[in-house]
């Protein structure tokens, strides 16, 4: 998740989203591809390719998730328990490793609630900062209609509310807040998913940072995804 005078990751968070668990234990897999790759409202590449393995059992799930970031590897590993049914929950840990000195080490505690369509997330973490270390916090709330389109909007706090990235060249803020209205279809036969979303933030700078490019309040992401079950029990 690069931050301040790097760009913070998207951590699709395919890594941090977790189904509620069954009573049996599942391997899992995915693999995919989107067009830009953005993690809570921040810019990370301009398109990224990306896979993970899940197991779950009972409440407990396990995982990790890996994508390229353009200047090396970024590599996810979470585990904790989540389960419900109309009433769901989820305690979990996450945390985010890079290569080639893409970002530093971030470390987070997952809390979640959530109740029919409705969902609360928060992030409480820990970024190693290349020796300077800072606190944050992430809170997102999402809506997720069983049809049609999903809606989400979150808001950084603490040593990031004001400093998530770069400051934005038109609004002189990098807050990282954000809105997300996207839709997924589902191809159950081949286990495909198709998905779009757009992505507003003031603070939202979309380009290729290496050619100097920091344009843009909004994005449209288009991805795919294969899923894959390797074995239960």
């Amino acid at each position: 998740m690069k931050t301040k005078t790097l760009v913070p990751t998207f951590v699709l968070s395919a890594a941090a989203a977790v189904v509620p668990a069954t009573s049996m234990a599942e391997i899992t897999a995915n693999a995919g591809y989107v067009s830009d790759y953005i993690f809570r409202g921040i810019f990370q590449e301009d398109s990224s390719a990306y896979a993970g393995i899940d197991y779950s059992g009972g409440a407990f799930y396990l995982g990790a998730w890996g994508a390229d970031v353009g200047t090396g590897l970024e590599t996810d590993l979470y585990f904790g328990f989540a389960g419900g049914e109309n009433f769901t929950y989820k305690v979990g840990y996450t945390g985010y490793f890079y290569t080639d000195d893409f970002d530093d080490t971030y470390q987070e505690i997952n809390l979640g609630i959530g109740y029919g369509i409705f969902a609360l997330d928060v992030a409480i973490g820990e970024w190693d900062g290349f020796g300077t270390s800072q606190d944050y916090d992430f809170t997102s709330i999402t809506i997720s209609p069983e049809k049609g389109p999903y809606y989400k909007v979150g808001v950084w706090g603490g040593d990031f509310e004001s400093n998530v990235l770069f400051p934005n060249p038109k609004t002189l803020t990098g807050s990282g807040d954000y809105f997300e209205l996207g839709y997924t279809y589902s191809l159950e036969d081949p286990g495909v998913d198709l998905s779009v979303a757009f992505i507003y933030s003031p603070d939202l700078v979309v380009g290729n940072w290496d050619d100097g490019d920091t344009a843009g309040d909004s994005a449209l992401v288009f991805g795919i995804k294969k899923n894959f079950s390797i074995g239960g029990e």
